[in-house]
């Protein structure tokens, strides 16, 4: 009964939390779908990744915030509706509500058919920018939750290098904890500048952080 009770003071800790919290509010009154979306706007406000024009991929993109903020970004006006300057990609195993102008396609792009969905709809272009809010579903355990949150983190990487323009971004999300360090070396062996990133729309008590990788050391990879 003990752990039930603190359950239930831990959920509604959270929850009253949550309602109060500055950026959910904001997403509410600004039609967002998650104060996700704040995370990524300080990230490209910072660094200047996304412009109109681009083709961008948004991988792990359910619910749909990063690509509301994406498709915003490419609208000549900021609308969330009209005309659409550049091309979003966006990518989940789970379904996502139509985002106007974003073409989703539902499928692990770790699977070959899927990834040749992809291939398909980009047709030779490479992308501006890649973009990942993924991550695994944790355990709790440190040590599986570290293994599943690199696996994503590597598979973005190894999509961005296959994908990205030579002069490209990738936007990862990362854990501090085991791992970390490694994932930030994968990040400087494969791009010419590395950033780690954590926006005030991160919550404090979060581990949570972004890693930033611009302009491929290497060619692109082709198959």
């Amino acid at each position: 009964m003990k752990v039930k009770t603190q359950s239930k003071k831990v959920n509604k800790a959270w929850l009253n939390d949550h309602v109060n919290d500055t950026y959910v509010k904001l997403a509410q009154k600004e039609g967002y779908r998650a104060r996700a979306a704040y995370k990524l706007k300080e990230i490209d406000e910072t660094l200047g990744l996304v412009r109109p024009g681009h083709l961008v991929v948004d991988l792990g993109s359910a619910p749909g915030a990063w690509s509301q903020y994406l498709r915003r970004r490419l609208s000549p006006g900021g609308a969330a509706a009209g005309t659409l300057n550049g091309t979003i990609i966006a990518l989940d195993i789970l379904p996502m509500d139509p985002v106007e102008g974003v073409l989703f396609l539902q499928g692990d792009f770790r699977e070959p058919e899927v990834l040749e969905r992809v291939e398909a709809v980009l047709a030779g272009r490479q992308a501006d920018a890649v973009v990942s809010d993924m991550a695994p579903n944790l355990s709790g355990i440190e040590a599986a939750d570290s293994a599943r949150i690199s696996h994503l983190v590597e598979l973005a990487v190894e999509f961005a290098l296959a994908h990205l323009k030579p002069g490209g971004a990738l936007v990862v999300k990362v854990f501090h904890g085991g791992g970390y360090s490694q994932l930030v070396k994968l990040f400087k062996e494969s791009f010419n500048v590395v950033k780690p990133l954590k926006p005030k729309a991160s919550r404090d008590k979060s581990s949570e952080t972004f890693l930033i990788g611009v302009g491929l050391k290497a060619p692109p990879i082709r198959k």
